[in-house]
């Protein structure tokens, strides 16, 4: 089957959300399935399969992402090194709007964070997890949306299967967590899969500044990816560094990073 043709119908603002639904949502919920039958989870299994997830999110960041905007950015501005300060100037914009999202909105890590943000304390425990997977998801939703959207079937391939095979082990996570908190299987999963929903939230708003404006796409992948790799710095990889599983952890990086890279290369 024509990838290229089987999409060819659908406007990119239409394929941007598809990939979002298809990269959170749908990912999200299969891998929360196993929460029906898996009483617990180690954390240093946890841990390798975040790590992994974390390779998976540098090579989409670096290839789905980065790489473009720089190609998108040389062929507006017509040099190289005016393109890659206009690309860091984004990508620098997209990890502030993280580290003050992360600051100021309440949530809460189940592990030994605890509680983040202003007033955290105010609200159920349950609300604060949500919202921190939100503050994961929505960037990973612009990342999806905006690739998906951008024209470049590469790269929109590249970044929703990277997002996607992040997003299994995540799920699962969620849901074991959940159900270390005393919810039931059936509501643990529920839960999963309404954090998964949040994904496609960024990705309406990436593929919608691309249908306001074409000429926002090099700004956008480079501010996704700044997005991204604040939240795989700040948030993913320090989780994966717990219980003394460093060394596996870093392979196990290593790992998501090649196979997403051989992925990027095979899909074009």
């Amino acid at each position: 089957m024509d990838l290229s043709a089987a999409t060819a119908s659908l406007s990119p603002f239409l394929l941007g959300v598809l990939a979002s639904v298809i990269a959170g949502f749908l990912a999200t919920t299969l891998g929360a399935v196993p929460v029906f039958f898996l009483r617990t989870i180690r954390d240093s299994t946890q841990n390798l399969m975040l790590a992994f997830a974390a390779g998976v999110m540098l090579a989409a960041t670096f290839f789905s992402l980065l790489l473009p905007a720089l190609d998108q950015a040389e062929a507006g501005l017509g040099s190289r090194s005016h393109a890659a300060f206009a690309v860091i100037a984004a990508l620098l914009t997209g990890a502030v709007i993280m580290h003050l999202a992360h600051r100021y909105a309440p949530h809460e890590h189940f592990g030994e964070k605890g509680r983040e943000g202003i007033d955290a304390g105010r609200l159920a425990r349950v609300w604060l997890f949500v919202i921190a997977i939100a503050l994961h998801n929505f960037p990973e939703g612009l990342a999806v949306g905006i690739g998906a959207a951008s024209g470049d079937l590469g790269s929109g391939l590249g970044v929703t299967l990277g997002i996607g095979l992040q997003n299994l082990p995540e799920g699962l996570a969620v849901a074991v967590a959940l159900r270390g908190q005393g919810y039931d299987r059936s509501h643990a999963f529920l839960i999963a899969t309404l954090t998964g929903a949040l994904e496609p939230l960024g990705g309406i708003v990436g593929a919608g500044a691309l249908a306001i404006s074409a000429g926002l796409l090099p700004w956008a992948l480079a501010f996704a990816a700044g997005a991204m790799l604040f939240i795989i710095s700040s948030e993913v990889i320090p989780e994966t560094h717990r219980h003394g599983v460093e060394r596996g952890a870093t392979i196990a990086l290593f790992g998501g990073f090649v196979v997403m890279l051989y992925l990027d290369v095979a899909l074009g």
